[in-house]
């Protein structure tokens, strides 16, 4: 992952506990990566590391850990730095999702080193759609949920997020509904 993720990870601890608490969760860690820069690739396993190591020392489960990353990143991180980005994807929630299969492609453009998930459209009612999320990172799931509901706040729309099957049950991808 690029170290833009892991430069979140750092900012949402910071700004929710703390720099102290950033030090004893990075020391559990065991990373000894002093800062991370954001255009350049790391290793998953530091990400992982890093949540692993937040969940241990806040004691909270891993899956809460990742759910709220997501929406962190989605109301923090993505619009302090990549607001038109996020703007560019639609004027609502709906709109957004129908178009989220080709947003990684742009992404794409400022990162070219990414392995990028991706995401396909299921069925589309009124008030609800169904993404499919195709990954080779198969623990995410808990930090897709976070980015749908992060995505809801930014519409300012309340969303209920549902997995509703994945690779748990042998599937090459996963299954969301996102209602609204």
């Amino acid at each position: 992952m690029y170290g833009i993720i892991n430069k979140a990870i750092e900012s949402l601890v910071i700004e929710k506990f703390g720099i102290d608490k950033w030090n004893i969760i990075k020391l559990k860690s065991g990373i000894k990566i002093d800062f991370f820069l954001s255009n350049e690739p790391y290793d998953d396993e530091i990400t992982y590391k890093l949540a692993n190591a937040i969940a241990e020392e806040m004691n909270i489960s891993l899956h809460d850990v990742l759910v709220t990353f997501g929406e962190y990143w989605v109301i923090k991180t993505t619009q302090e730095k990549y607001s038109s980005l996020m703007h560019s994807g639609g004027q609502s929630l709906q709109e957004f999702l129908i178009n989220l299969p080709a947003f990684h492609n742009r992404i794409m453009l400022m990162f070219p080193k990414l392995n990028p998930p991706e995401f396909k459209i299921g069925k589309i009612e009124e008030n609800a759609i169904e993404v499919f999320y195709f990954s080779k990172r198969n623990s995410l799931q808990p930090f897709v949920i976070g980015l749908f509901q992060g995505l809801g706040i930014m519409f300012k729309t309340n969303v209920i997020v549902t997995h509703v099957d994945g690779v748990h049950n042998g599937l090459d991808h996963d299954i969301f509904q996102i209602k609204w």
